[in-house]
């Protein structure tokens, strides 16, 4: 996945007019305006470090001439305590940046690392981790790209990149069979087609209309195993719902293609990251 720099733009002159709004009154009283400082940031846990980039473009957002150098590569794996990247400039604005570009890279590198680890768990099998629509207002793309940093795939990215049919949609238009002929009717011939099921008779419904992907919503892992048995290869099965570091592994070992977690983005535990001076 790629961040397009004025998306990033965007989010970075968001996040500073709330914080900054015309005036800080600490940095802009204090510091004088020919004052320059060096610093880095440093990693304060073991974890993946991502969002380099859009936390370097917050210092030089606000002035251009700040250097801004990181010493791992996105997605590298860091110890506590090493440090992650360089920074020297024009104090004041440094200053202005820090909690902005803090705020960002430690969000960005906690979805990385609990990513990672989710990745890491289900080696060897088939399944590969995905994340959800579950992200922050006007975030999703930071977030779903840190999922990719992390080794993790992208669900959709909004309602329009595939007909997804959940519960609600089936029980408001009366069934599985009569909602997918209504989709293929109205929709191009690119759409893909995603079905929830909540049993086994809806999984068996959902293969019979030739739908592209069969989610298992909160089955218990006998069922997933079934489902997968019974899907055998004609359409994608996804496994979604209650899933955490400590049963992911018996999910991927059902036989089912992709694990999504919403809990990759929605509640994710920020990666620790300070910046030092000196």
């Amino acid at each position: 996945m790629i961040l397009l720099p004025f998306y990033v733009d965007d989010i970075i002159k968001t996040a500073l007019s709330e914080d900054i709004n015309y005036i800080d009154s600490t940095a802009d009283l204090l510091i004088p305006d020919n004052s320059y400082s060096d610093a880095y940031l440093m990693a304060k846990a073991d974890g993946v470090v991502c969002g380099s980039e859009v936390a370097a473009r917050v210092f030089t957002i606000l002035d251009p001439s700040i250097d801004v150098r990181f010493l791992v590569n996105e997605g590298e794996r860091v110890s506590k305590g090493q440090k992650i990247a360089s920074i020297n400039g024009h104090t004041r604005e440094m200053l202005k940046a820090e909690r902005t570009a803090l705020n960002i890279i430690q969000h960005m590198s906690g979805i990385a690392t609990y990513t990672r680890k989710c990745v890491d768990a289900v080696e060897g099998t088939r399944a590969t981790i995905a994340d959800t629509r579950k992200t922050l207002p006007g975030l999703r793309a930071l977030q779903k790209y840190a999922v990719t940093v992390g080794g993790g795939r992208n669900h959709r990215y909004n309602l329009t990149d595939a007909a997804m049919l959940k519960d609600n949609h089936i029980d408001a238009y009366g069934g599985i069979t009569a909602a997918v002929k209504t989709l293929r009717k109205r929709a191009g011939h690119m759409l893909q087609i995603e079905v929830e099921t909540r049993n086994l008779d809806e999984v068996k419904e959902a293969l019979s209309c030739g739908v592209n992907v069969i989610m298992l919503d909160n089955m218990s892992l006998d069922e997933m195993t079934e489902a997968c048995r019974l899907v055998d290869g004609k359409a994608k099965t996804e496994a979604s719902g209650n899933i955490t570091l400590d049963n992911i592994r018996a999910v991927a070992e059902t036989g089912v293609d992709i694990i999504s977690l919403g809990a990759l983005t929605h509640s994710v535990q920020a990666f620790d990251i300070s910046m030092k001076w000196g």
